[in-house]
């Protein structure tokens, strides 16, 4: 097109052929690993990523852990796909929580995540959650995703989960 004419338009129909070819070439239509069907694939999808934890009480609770970004976990860009992202800093709050509330029950009621920077295919990310506020009924959490070779923050998020209260006979 040269410069200074205006663009075409696409039909309807041909605005819905670019969209799913977009949509098949992510994967979308690709059939999901017999595993994935199985009761707790999420967790085991989450816990497969984790190469090491540990969980400190002093100062106060925290939770660390490394990542390994695997090919089941990224995007079309290679990079690590946001809902994995999403995914671990929920499981790696909800440890950070439950290490500060004790076993009991709770749910997350609110997650916010910043995506600053790109973790990429084969890299490794050094991943911290500590206690941002405690109460009665509900923990706040923070979580950040550094790379491990240059210490970059590439992700952050907030959790806030909620207690149930527990019910009296």
């Amino acid at each position: 097109m040269a410069e200074g004419e205006p663009k075409q338009k696409l039909s309807p129909a041909d605005s819905q052929a670019v969209a799913l070819a977009f949509i098949r070439a992510l994967g979308a239509g690709a059939r999901l690993p017999a595993a994935a069907d199985q009761p707790d694939a999420y967790s085991a999808l989450v816990r497969a990523i984790l190469s090491s934890a540990a969980v400190s009480t002093s100062p106060g609770p925290r939770v660390s852990c490394t990542i390994a970004v695997s090919p089941a976990v990224t995007n079309g860009y290679n990079t690590l796909h946001g809902g994995a992202v999403a995914a671990l800093a929920e499981a790696v709050g909800m440890a950070c929580a439950r290490a500060a509330a004790g076993d009991k029950e709770m749910f997350l009621g609110e997650l916010s995540t910043a995506y600053l920077a790109a973790a990429r295919l084969d890299s490794e990310v050094d991943v911290e959650a500590q206690i941002l506020r405690k109460g009665r009924s509900v923990v706040v959490t923070t979580i950040e995703f550094r790379l491990k070779d240059t210490k970059k923050l590439c992700y952050t998020s907030r959790a806030t989960f909620y207690i149930m209260p527990v019910a009296s006979l």
